[in-house]
C-alpha cells in the first residue's frame, strides 16, 4: 500500500487571485526490516482546483441541461476531480502532473509541491440556505491497472467584490530588482496583488465617518442613532450609540440584529415574488426605560461569506434594529435627597406598547486570510491509503 498525504501550509483560507500552495507526500509505509516487503509502483498523479455548485431544487430553477451521454464519465481510469459529488462542477483549473511512474522502496517517501493560481473569477465559499459553492484541490492517483483513487482536500476562498479602484496605476517595472535574487524577486511578485488587495481593504474598512439616524415612530422621535462607518470586514466589531435623552417617546426595549439576506436572481427563481432568506449571526438586546443612553458591539464571526452577486444568487449584509415603545409618558422614580433607606422602584405591571423595525444595509469584506484560517473549520489536509 502506499500513504498519500496532502498538506496546505500556510492554512485552508484563500484570497480569489492569490498563489495556493500544497505539499503531497507519498510514503510506502512497510518497513525494510519486514519480509513481505516489496517495492510499490505508481503510474501517475495530478492535481487540480474544482468549485461544485449545489442548489435547493424547490428555491432554484436553474436551465436543464442536455441529455448528452459522456462514455469516459462512467469510466473509473478517467481522471474526473467532480467524480462522485453533489450538483455540478462552475469551475475547474488545468490539471499539472506531479509524476509519471513512481516507485518507492520500503520506508522511502516522496514529496511534491503543487502550486496554483486560485482563480479570479469564480465564486467565493459559501453555504447558503438555496445555494452551495463548496471549493476543492483533487489528487488524482493510479496503479498499472487499477481504478483512479481520489483524494479531496476542502478549502475556503474569499473573494473581493465591490472595491474601489487603486488611485494610481501599479507599475511593476518601476521597483527596484536584484538579479542575483531571482527566486526572492519571483515570491515577491506573487506576493504583491495580495498585498495590494489587503491594503486597499485596510483603507476601504478603516475610514471612519460618523452615520446619524433620527429612530422614529408614527408617535414622535424616539431615539438618534450613531454608528461610526458602514463598511466592515471579517472579524471587526460594529459599534453603535443610541441617545435616547433627545427622545419624545419613552423606549422600554431595543435589539440589534446582524442578518445576511440570500436573495436568488428574478431568472432563477422558482416562484415569482419569491421571499429573501435572512439568517441570523449575532444579536444584542437591552432594556432601555429611563435611560439617557446606551451603545453596543456585535463582532461579525469570521466564518461566515462576505457579500457577493453571482448569475443565480446575491448575498447582502444588514444591521437588523427591533424597539418596544411605550405609548404614554412614563415618569421616572424620584429619590430624595436627605433619603437614608434603601428605595425599592417596581415597574408598571401592565403598559400598553408599540413595536416598530428597522433595517440598516452594511458592506461586509473579507479579511487577511491568515486570520480567516483560524476559526475556519477545514484543516487544509487530509489523507488516503491505495
Amino acid at each position: 500500500m502506499i500513504e498519500v498525504v496532502a498538506s496546505m501550509a500556510r492554512g485552508p483560507v484563500f484570497l480569489a487571485g492569490e498563489l495556493m500552495e500544497c505539499l503531497i507526500t507519498f510514503t510506502n509505509p512497510m518497513s525494510h526490516l519486514s519480509t513481505s516487503a516489496s517495492s510499490e509502483m505508481l503510474a501517475w498523479a495530478s492535481a487540480q482546483i474544482h468549485c461544485q455548485f449545489h442548489a435547493s431544487e424547490s428555491r432554484v430553477a436553474l436551465p436543464t441541461q442536455g441529455n448528452k451521454h459522456d462514455v469516459q464519465a462512467e469510466s473509473n481510469t478517467v481522471l474526473i476531480p467532480s467524480r462522485g459529488e453533489r450538483g455540478q462542477c462552475v469551475l475547474d483549473t488545468p490539471p499539472k502532473i506531479l509524476f509519471c511512474d513512481l516507485r518507492l522502496d520500503p520506508g522511502e517517501s516522496k514529496t511534491y509541491s503543487y502550486s496554483e493560481i486560485v482563480p479570479i473569477d469564480g465564486p467565493p465559499s459559501y453555504r447558503g440556505q438555496a445555494v452551495k459553492y463548496v471549493y476543492k484541490l483533487t489528487i488524482g492517483c493510479q496503479r498499472v491497472n487499477s481504478p483512479i483513487k481520489l483524494l479531496r482536500v476542502p478549502f475556503r476562498v474569499l473573494v473581493l467584490q465591490g472595491m474601489p479602484e487603486p488611485p494610481f496605476p501599479q507599475d511593476e517595472e518601476v521597483c527596484p530588482s536584484n538579479p542575483f535574487l531571482e527566486e526572492e524577486e519571483a515570491s515577491r511578485r506573487d506576493a504583491r496583488p495580495l498585498e495590494r488587495a489587503l491594503d486597499m481593504l485596510m483603507i476601504t474598512t478603516s475610514r471612519r465617518c460618523p452615520h446619524m439616524f433620527n429612530i422614529t415612530n408614527m408617535r414622535g422621535k424616539v431615539a438618534k442613532f450613531c454608528i461610526f462607518k458602514i463598511v466592515y470586514r471579517l472579524g471587526e466589531d460594529i459599534v453603535g450609540t443610541f441617545n435616547f435623552s433627545e427622545g419624545d417617546i419613552p423606549c422600554l426595549q431595543y435589539s440589534v440584529s446582524i442578518q445576511s439576506e440570500e436573495e436568488i436572481q428574478q431568472q432563477h427563481q422558482r416562484r415569482p415574488g419569491q421571499i429573501l432568506s435572512v439568517t441570523g449571526h449575532g444579536r444584542h438586546m437591552e432594556s432601555c426605560l429611563h435611560t439617557a443612553s446606551s451603545h453596543f458591539s456585535l463582532p461579525i464571526p469570521l466564518n461566515v461569506t462576505p457579500g457577493f452577486s453571482t448569475d443565480i444568487v446575491m448575498l447582502r449584509w444588514r444591521l437588523h434594529f427591533e424597539f418596544v415603545t411605550a405609548r404614554e409618558p412614563m415618569e421616572p422614580p424620584t429619590v430624595l435627597q436627605n433619603q437614608s433607606e434603601v428605595t425599592v422602584w417596581a415597574g408598571a405591571e401592565h403598559v400598553d406598547v408599540d413595536t416598530f423595525s428597522w433595517d440598516l444595509p452594511i458592506k461586509v469584506f473579507p479579511t487577511n486570510p491568515a486570520l480567516a484560517s483560524y476559526m475556519s473549520h477545514f484543516s487544509g489536509t487530509n489523507s488516503i491509503t491505495i
